[in-house]
This record gives structure tokens, sequence and C-alpha cells, in this order.
């Protein structure tokens, strides 16, 4: 098999041709507007953040998330879902997701991980004690720990329950968790509706420039 020479920047061709197409696609998605930003597109939460590379093999990503990655970023892979682009690799990463995701795991470890994130995050990204108002997304009851609550079940119960794989939005996974008799239907839907009133929240704000508190 014939290999690519490298480029200037010690790449394939196909590397250096893939990452300057994500840079391309990065730029259109937050080109700003007469009406603000088009989409945020955050490239930190990639495989070792701001020093990863833009673009990766599927073979190096699951390398990376069999050994090296965090609980976050596997509760990150818990919203992952393919776009656009080719159904074969479609298939191959939603595979790749799913075993992931379904492994089994010390239920005692995973929570003390995921509650430790929660509350690192709620005290870089959470109001301070002296404000009046409340963050919608960060403070404790916002939207963050529905969010969290839903990842913390899908990487717990996937292993027994395969079909908390399916979707990756958090809606559907509380109804798949009602459904599997993992949570009581009054309380998901609670939940959901919860959820779903801090979106549009926090979509308003957006669309005003408003801050997402309360």
């Amino acid at each position: 098999m014939l290999k690519a020479p490298p480029t200037a920047h010690g790449l394939s061709i196909r590397r250096y041709f893939f990452t300057r197409l994500g840079q391309r696609i990065i730029h259109l998605l937050t080109a700003v507007t007469p009406t603000g930003t088009l989409y945020e597109v955050d490239m930190r939460l990639r495989p070792s953040g701001n020093s990863g590379l833009l673009v990766t093999s599927l073979k190096a990503f699951a390398e990376y998330q069999r050994q090296n990655a965090w609980t976050w970023e596997h509760q990150a892979l818990v919203r992952a879902r393919v776009v656009a682009g080719s159904h074969t690799l479609a298939e191959k990463f939603n595979q790749l997701r799913g075993d992931i995701l379904s492994t089994a795991r010390d239920k005692s470890v995973l929570r003390e991980e995921v509650v430790k994130m929660r509350q690192k995050m709620r005290v870089h990204l959470g109001s301070k004690p002296t404000a009046d108002a409340f963050n919608i997304k960060h403070d404790a009851g916002g939207m963050v720990d529905i969010e969290f609550l839903c990842q913390y079940a899908v990487l717990a119960l996937a292993n027994q329950t395969p079909s908390l794989l399916t979707y990756s939005d958090n809606i559907r996974i509380l109804e798949s968790l009602t459904e599997s008799g993992h949570l009581p239907a009054e309380e998901a839907e609670r939940l959901r509706e919860a959820y779903l009133a801090y979106r549009s929240a926090t979509h308003r704000a957006a669309l005003t420039g408003e801050k997402s508190t309360q």
C-alpha cells in the first residue's frame, strides 16, 4: 500500500485536506450575520482539547475513547450523533459509540466522577453565592443537572438496557428510561417539562442577547 507523502506541516495529504476542510466548515458555521453569530462551535470537546488534532481517524478515536478518555468525555459521547457524510462511516461511528457507552462500569465510581465534574462546573460557571439571579443552565436544579442525570443513566445502564443508546437527546433518553422501567413516568414528565422550559428560556435569551438567568 502506498503512503501519501507528508506535507510541510508533517501531515499526510489526506489529513491535511480534511483538517483544512474542518477549519472551513467551522468558519462557515460561526459566520457573523446582522443578527449575530450563526452557530456556536466549541472544539474544546475533541480528544486532547485545544491541543488535539482537529481531524482524526476512526481507529485513533476508538483507541482514545477506550484507553484515555475521561468520564466527562464519555458523557459528551452520549450526546454525539452523525449529522452528515458517509453512511458507511456513520454506521461504524454508531457501532463504536454503542460499544463505548455500553461498557460495564462500577456505578458508585461513575456516580462519584459525574458528581465531581458537576460540582466543578457549578463553581466555575454557576451564579456566585451573593447573586440574586438563578442561572438556568448551571445552578443547582438547572438544565445541566438534567443533562448529567441522563448521561449518568446511559453510562450506568446501557450495558443492561441497549435501548438507551438509540437516541442522543435528553427528552427521548428520559422516555427510554421510563419505557425500560428505570424511571417512574411521573418523575420523567417533571424532568421533561422542566428541561423544555429551560431550553425555551435559553433560546429566547440567545435571540434577545440576554443572559440565561432569572
